[in-house]
């Protein structure tokens, strides 16, 4: 069974590119840092792993139009191994999760306060006394739900 479950942030945005053919595709790459457990101070220093992530199709699309830099996301896939020469003819390894399910793990809020909110997004318009945000008339197709 090749199953793999994690849950870190977005180190930088996804990069997002489409197949060529009559059937275009978007292929998203993003990376994931996950904290390690366990002791804080290993020998390298470092505190958290830097996993290669790949989407394709909608879950590319979403990616690209909702995950940003700072965010937390769980995501669950699988791991793919593969190869390749590079131009200076040396064989490179690659290890990445190919993803089959994505989704959030906190809050929008909980991210803005964690401080990675990113400066080109515009701050949610005030709440109405229900505690729920005012959508603009007009935007249903914007929604990514009915």
């Amino acid at each position: 069974m090749n199953k793999v479950i994690l849950m870190g942030r977005l180190t930088r945005d996804p990069e997002v590119r489409y197949t060529n053919g009559d059937n275009q595709m978007a292929v998203a790459r993003y990376s994931l840092a996950v904290d390690r457990r366990g002791r804080r101070n290993d020998s390298d220093g470092q505190t958290a792993d830097f996993i290669n992530c790949v989407a394709f199709g909608r879950a590319a699309e979403f990616a690209e139009k909702y995950f940003h830099k700072g965010i937390k996301i769980v995501v669950t896939g699988r791991i793919q191994t593969g190869s390749y020469t590079n131009k200076d003819g040396q064989r490179v390894y690659t290890t990445d999760v190919v993803i089959e399910e994505q989704e959030f793990a906190e809050s929008k809020n909980a991210s803005n306060d964690a401080g990675f909110a990113p400066a080109d997004r515009p701050s949610p318009s005030s709440a109405a006394g229900d505690g729920f945000m005012n959508i603009p008339d007009g935007i249903d197709e914007e929604l990514p739900f009915n």
